[in-house]
């Protein structure tokens, strides 16, 4: 069996306002197998960012830790690779430098790091765009740009919150083809944050599911399709299982509906 690359041990979260403490996190606790690929759901304000922050070691949590490769790296700056909704590509570097640069500042000379990256721009759409700049892109490519960036890091687990978000529909589903390849190819632990109920699964092996705030997780649903997965899998009837399953935790309380 797989062993356990990224584990959360009774992740708590509290944040001090005017109002008094806010409990952002209750404990949440939840391992993911090495090489999978994992996406967290749930309504906004429910934690998942705050999660994140704290896995990447941004943020320290109120209590718990967090445990990658059977050590604790609460509070570890560089053991993951993050990437948030904004490519955050810098304007003044050309696409191969912005992909170099997390090896630049681990300290891999600018001649190694590009003859490293310019056959993964070759090989995954950014061939003949090296020496373009982030303006003379679209968003999928800039994307594209900003996600080998993360994956040349060199780290074992990579979070992915919400990366094609501010995507058109077309160019999203090409993009979740595209990311799946990476996938396939590196082999990396993934955690993905979305929205995207449809998309979740479709990437996915396993969904965490989240409450709203205080975030907590109110179930993990294998997703046991098999892969590679075709488009039209979103019209089988497992896949519309998992979906009913999800919608189900994420709806508002009739109550609150009513309101």
């Amino acid at each position: 069996m797989p062993s356990a690359k990224l584990e959360l041990r009774s992740i708590a979260m509290v944040f001090s306002s005017s109002a008094g403490a806010v409990d952002a996190l209750t404990p949440v606790s939840f391992a993911i197998e090495e090489g999978s690929f994992v996406s967290v759901i749930g309504p906004s304000g429910c934690g998942k960012s705050t999660l994140f922050n704290i896995i990447a070691g941004l943020q320290a949590p109120s209590g718990g830790s967090v445990v990658i490769d059977d050590e604790d790296a609460t509070g570890t700056i560089g053991r993951v690779g993050y990437m948030l909704q904004k490519d955050l590509l810098l304007p003044w570097r050309t696409v191969l430098d912005n992909v170099v640069l997390g090896m630049e500042i681990k300290g891999v000379s600018r001649q190694r790091a590009h003859a490293t990256a310019l056959p993964y721009l070759a090989r995954y759409g950014l061939g003949g765009f090296e020496h373009r700049y982030p303006r003379e892109l679209s968003g999928g490519m800039r994307q594209r740009a900003a996600l080998l960036r993360t994956l040349l890091l060199d780290t074992d687990v990579i979070l992915l919150d919400e990366p094609f978000g501010a995507l058109d529909a077309q160019t999203r589903a090409s993009m979740q083809e595209w990311l799946l390849q990476l996938w396939a190819d590196f082999r990396k632990t993934v955690v993905f944050v979305t929205h995207d109920v449809d998309e979740a699964i479709y990437l996915s092996d396993e969904i965490v599911v989240m409450s709203a705030r205080p975030g907590r997780v109110v179930d993990r649903i294998a997703v046991p399709l098999a892969r590679p997965r075709p488009r039209l899998i979103t019209n089988a009837r497992e896949f519309i299982a998992i979906k009913e399953r999800c919608l189900d935790h994420l709806a508002p309380p009739v109550a609150e509906c009513a309101a």
